[in-house]
């Protein structure tokens, strides 16, 4: 299953969402810090929205520690970008845990320090209440938000 891991996150640095999605099963669940769940086509609608939205930007994947057996995988990523919102570089490092069902991915959980992310993204604002559930729950409204305006738009 290491392969699958290594197609998905080749792609990624294509920013190709579909051969990315390809890797995943139908009943996909997704989880991080920024989006919280998801499942299912909203899971391959974020990876769809992302990969768009950083066409022709200078955004980079790093991989590295891939490891995987039949039933489950990881890996670490590391995402370089400019945050759109503030025009401030980010480098973020992601811990990926994957398992795997009928040969595709069936659970992917990213895990990074939000609070690291949104001191770099948001500077003295991410400094400040970057911590807080606050700051965390308001993250994922707005990105879940964005998401649907996506999928609503894609139809």
């Amino acid at each position: 299953m290491k392969q699958t891991i290594e197609q998905f996150y080749d792609a990624f640095t294509q920013l190709d969402a579909e051969k990315m999605v390809a890797n995943y099963h139908p009943d996909i669940r997704f989880e991080d810090p920024a989006f919280g769940e998801l499942n299912g086509e909203h899971a391959k609608n974020m990876w769809r929205m992302l990969c768009e939205s950083q066409q022709g930007k200078d955004f980079k994947v790093r991989v590295s520690r891939i490891e995987a057996d039949q039933n489950a995988g990881k890996a670490t990523w590391e995402a370089f970008y400019t945050f759109s919102k503030t025009g401030r570089k980010v480098h973020n490092i992601i811990h990926a845990e994957f398992k795997f069902k009928d040969g595709k991915i069936i659970e992917h959980i990213d895990s990074f320090d939000l609070y690291r992310w949104a001191r770099q993204a948001m500077g003295p604002t991410g400094l400040l209440i970057g911590w807080t559930p606050f700051f965390k729950k308001k993250l994922q409204a707005q990105v879940n938000h964005l998401l649907l305006k996506f999928e609503q738009n894609t139809r």
